[in-house]
């Protein structure tokens, strides 16, 4: 938030001071002190907001016997020091109205106040164009004369000193230090356009220079996030989403590369880890945990930071809009399938090409092979099922009609002359991403060679993921559509929450989309009355309970998108063609290219991988070539 904090060192600067009562009883005033990596969170917001462009953190055993934040910032006027250290004083709000649209790091001005009560601390400030700095100790109240830039730095000696008690619940020194350094990833993270470094007993143990967002993003996180990952960009009325998204195959073992700030702050929000990680469902294995880094742009009067004391928990006044927001945002950066930039990068930074590109955009449709069909297989929906013809489904919107008379494929698909052409025209392999087909392997994979080198493609799950796309597309295109559903002979009735009623009140329109009917049956109780007919024989009160939770805390079109889908993979999994399908040359070829015009098509329907690339380099190191 560069325009606000420049604001809080300019000439009109406002003054701290001590708040009013009735402010105070506003603010969720609280114990901030917790552990070393505190000090160092509310030390850094401070430098921050002051406007500083270079922040060093110093630290001896880990931050337990010193903690050091020098910045250059606006620094802070000789009479106002002793204010600064009183519980209440800031100059970052003075009304409700400044409460309810907070643009700074910090508010609550406690948190000198909290630090100088459990340890001895020191305040050496100095505004520009002053003689000299003045230093103050907090313990003693003197205040005397010190040399030093313009800017403030607060030392902290022997954390919680006066209470060993809690000094004896710290971790290790190395524990210690390895959360403060956190602290200050998070803030370099949020502001790459500010300098940070910390030093650990003298030695510099972390530095990050000035630089763009992505630089920033490589230097902190490592350069393998950044080439796994893809740009968030992404605008919705009053709110902005951007940053990137770990690609599917960057997915870990556990969530510790989930970052996320709203206006500058990293915050822990179910709101936002639910809506980033509904984005990955069809595309992530298993229980893996994604990786992203998404910044939050909104206007602050619609998002609440005064809700907990450690101010990481955030409260949104429509959690529903920003959840879509993420969730639509991710969605989107990972739609575009990344077979033309792997193939681009694989041995590295190249020149870009058209060869590179995607084969198939919105205004640009595909200017190879026509579709990949199978019209003898039968994809009839469930008994009761509304769903258009599919046999439509599995052409592109674009693909010419085959010709009168044109030979049908001795596999029963449709003839491909348009790709037989272009191949026997000599067209190169790198022509295409996805390279051209040279051979089937045991009827399970298809061996394509592109400019990198080898291209192996797992055929069933490659078109398990084109025949869900084309699945979704057709029933996105029939809006209102809603899921079969059967009427229970006796309804099934259970003991609700005044939430739950509220909710299948207020969401009924929804529920009748997912194919459930619940209505009220008494005052505390409701009734399912019908469910899905793919769900008939589950539990039909342990589905409702689930649905309405989900109903009462994110969007309603999440829940009816997360079932169709799961009835549409289903589907497509069951429709797609089986291992031990022997496929010509013209057909493995029409299949990669309907891999580089759908949409996530690096991933199936599971999350399993559907190609993989061996570039030369690799295959040389096999083969010991050039040792």
């Amino acid at each position: 938030m560069p325009a606000v904090n420049a604001v809080l060192h300019s000439d009109h600067r406002r003054p701290i001071r001590e708040l009013p009562d009735e402010l105070v009883s506003q603010i969720a005033a609280g114990e901030v002190v917790e552990r070393p990596a505190s000090v160092v969170r509310e030390l850094v917001d401070n430098a921050l907001d002051a406007g500083a462009a270079q922040v060093a953190v110093r630290l001896l055993a880990g931050g337990v016997r010193l903690v050091s934040v020098e910045d250059d910032g606006g620094g802070i006027p000789r009479e106002e020091l002793p204010v600064a250290l009183r519980r209440h004083a800031t100059s970052k709000i003075g009304s409700l109205a400044d409460l309810e649209s907070v643009g700074t790091m910090g508010f609550r001005g406690e948190a000198l106040a909290a630090i100088a009560s459990v340890s001895e601390l020191a305040l050496l400030s100095r505004r520009a164009g002053e003689a000299n700095g003045w230093l103050l100790d907090a313990r003693s109240g003197e205040l005397r004369p010190a040399a030093r830039a313009t800017g403030t730095t607060v030392e902290v000696k022997e954390l919680f000193f006066s209470t060993p008690a809690r000094r004896k619940f710290l971790k290790t020194d190395a524990t210690e230090l390895a959360h403060c350094i956190e602290a200050v990833r998070r803030h370099a993270l949020a502001r790459p356009d500010v300098g940070f470094a910390v030093w650990h007993e003298g030695k510099l143990v972390e530095q990050w220079r000035p630089g763009t967002r992505e630089q920033r993003l490589a230097d902190v996180l490592g350069e393998d996030f950044l080439e796994q990952s893809v740009a968030v960009d992404y605008a919705a009325g009053p709110i902005r989403i951007s940053g990137r998204a770990g690609i599917p195959d960057a997915a870990r073992s556990r969530a510790d590369q989930q970052y996320a700030w709203v206006n500058g702050r990293y915050v822990r929000d179910k709101v936002l880890t639910h809506a980033a990680r509904s984005a990955y469902e069809d595309v992530l294995h298993g229980h893996r945990q994604p990786v992203y880094a998404l910044y939050v742009e909104i206007d602050p009067t619609r998002v609440d930071v005064n809700v907990h004391p450690t101010k990481i928990e955030v409260r949104f006044r429509d959690s529903r809009e920003v959840h879509q927001a993420v969730r639509r945002a991710v969605e989107a950066a990972l739609a575009a399938p990344r077979a033309g930039q792997a193939a681009a990068t694989a041995d590295g930074p190249t020149e870009p090409s058209s060869a590179a590109a995607p084969a198939f955009s919105e205004d640009r449709p595909p200017a190879g092979p026509p579709a990949w069909a199978q019209p003898r297989f039968d994809f009839s929906a469930p008994p009761g099922h509304r769903v258009a013809d599919l046999s439509a489904l599995w052409a592109p919107r674009t693909a010419p009609a085959p010709s009168p008379g044109a030979p049908a494929s001795a596999a029963g698909l449709e003839p491909v002359a348009d790709a037989a052409r272009h191949l026997a025209a000599g067209d190169e392999a790198g022509d295409w991403p996805l390279g051209r087909a040279v051979a089937q392997l045991q009827g399970i994979y298809i061996l394509a060679e592109n400019r990198q080198g080898l291209v192996i493609v797992d055929m069933h799950a490659a078109h398990e993921r084109i025949v869900y796309e084309r699945l979704k597309a057709q029933m996105d295109d029939g809006e209102g559509t809603a899921l079969a559903s059967q009427p229970l002979l006796i309804p099934a009735t259970f003991a609700a929450t005044p939430q739950e009623v509220a909710t299948a009140e207020s969401a009924a329109a929804a529920l009748q989309v997912l194919g459930l009917e619940i209505t009220p049956f008494s005052a505390k109780t409701l009734a399912v009355r019908a469910v899905p007919t793919t769900l008939a024989h589950g539990d039909p009160v342990e589905l409702a309970r689930s649905v309405l939770a989900e109903l009462a805390q994110h969007d309603a079109s999440t829940v009816v998108q997360r079932a169709r889908n799961e009835l549409l993979a289903t589907m497509a999994c069951h429709g797609a063609v089986r291992a031990n399908r022997r496929l010509t040359l013209e057909e493995m070829n029409a299949l990669l290219r309907q891999m580089e015009a759908t949409e996530r098509s690096d991933q199936c329907n599971h999350g399993r991988p559907t190609w993989r690339q061996l570039s030369l380099r690799e295959l040389d190191a096999l083969f010991l070539r050039g040792r």
